[in-house]
């Protein structure tokens, strides 16, 4: 055995790192020159495969087999984040129990290069046994698995990148942007919304940057509102109970007028601040949001106006009725920056 100083030098030598960028650039072009072939093949079938799914009422079962079972994991989750629900079963566990949590209310979506996995036969009959219809995704037409999918999705022919050819790569990589083709086009077809995406994704970066003002305002009697000709000592005492450091003044129509801050009784503090009117020291047309704009935007736009507190108006309503007010701390709290 070479000593490890020996084998780092080797390592270490321009030739060595020359075949590295040599093996990542085959790949790649292996990878790039099948996904091209995988789009040009594409027809019928695939969206055939869509009809299917969308006709089941219950969920899309993925499984595979090693290297394709690792790539049928990824592709259920993407499904059922996208509004697919979906899950992956292990196709030898299957044949231990697990066929039970198949059932006439779902879809199969079985992943084989080869199209010959032996694992997958039991879930094959079992689908067949229940009538759910059965979507195979292989490389060879003939196939045992495509043969009997009601809907085969069939990979180009392409080379594996490896040295000798067989470990999956190429392929693995076929599979997967398939599968997310799938995702997506049912995502379309279902007109998946924005909003749905946040649900199904409360706790992620992506999930809160797409919570909605809406999601965060407090409404009702949440409110810190005074009307028009309301005295000082009111304000007061709203501004106190509410803790939202101000108070929005409306007309007798209900319709934001102006806001008074905390900071507008600072820079009023004197003896006679009790016998003025809120309405003398009031902020017209203060600074207000939307309850459909998102929160991130919302806090940037307080950031940037130096104010921790909007009320929010719907566009739609034209007699300018606060909907709602946000502080800069439920931005805060909800881990949005």
């Amino acid at each position: 055995m070479r000593p490890a100083n020996a084998v780092a030098a080797q390592a270490s030598r321009p030739s060595a790192r020359k075949g590295d960028l040599a093996a990542a650039r085959r790949v790649v072009s292996f990878a790039s020159d099948a996904l091209l072939a995988l789009g040009e093949g594409l027809n019928g079938d695939f969206s055939r495969a869509i009809d299917a799914i969308l006709t089941v009422k219950g969920r899309v079962i993925v499984s595979g087999m090693g290297k394709s079972g690792h790539v049928g994991r990824k592709i259920a989750a993407t499904l059922a984040s996208t509004g697919t629900p979906a899950f992956f079963i292990h196709p030898a566990e299957a044949s231990h129990g697990d066929l039970g949590m198949v059932t006439r209310a779902d879809a199969l979506l079985m992943l084989s290069n080869s199209g010959e996995t032996a694992e997958l036969s039991d879930l094959i009959t079992h689908a067949k046994r229940i009538a759910i219809p059965v979507i195979g995704i292989a490389s060879k037409a003939e196939s045992a698995l495509l043969q009997a999918a009601d809907v085969a999705l069939l990979l180009p022919k392409a080379r594996e990148a490896c040295p000798m050819g067989l470990a999956p790569t190429t392929s693995t990589t076929l599979m997967l942007v398939l599968g997310d083709a799938l995702a997506v086009a049912l995502m379309e077809r279902k007109g998946f919304s924005t909003d749905q995406y946040r649900d199904l994704h409360p706790a992620g970066a992506l999930g809160k940057a797409l919570i909605r003002v809406s999601d965060l305002m407090h409404s009702g009697e949440e409110m810190p509102l005074i009307g028009e000709n309301a005295s000082m000592q009111e304000l007061l005492i709203a501004m106190t109970r509410h803790r939202f450091g101000c108070v929005g003044v409306v007309d007798r129509k209900g319709g934001l007028v102006g806001i008074v801050t905390d900071g507008d009784l600072a820079r009023h503090m004197n003896r006679d601040l009790l016998d003025r009117s809120p309405a003398s020291m009031m902020t017209r047309s203060p600074k207000i949001t939307a309850p459909e704009t998102l929160a991130a935007e919302a806090l940037a736009f307080m950031n940037e106006k130096k104010i921790s507190q909007l009320f929010v108006l719907d566009p739609a309503d034209k007699t300018k009725k606060p909907a709602g007010i946000l502080h800069m701390h439920d931005c805060l709290r909800a881990g949005i920056q």
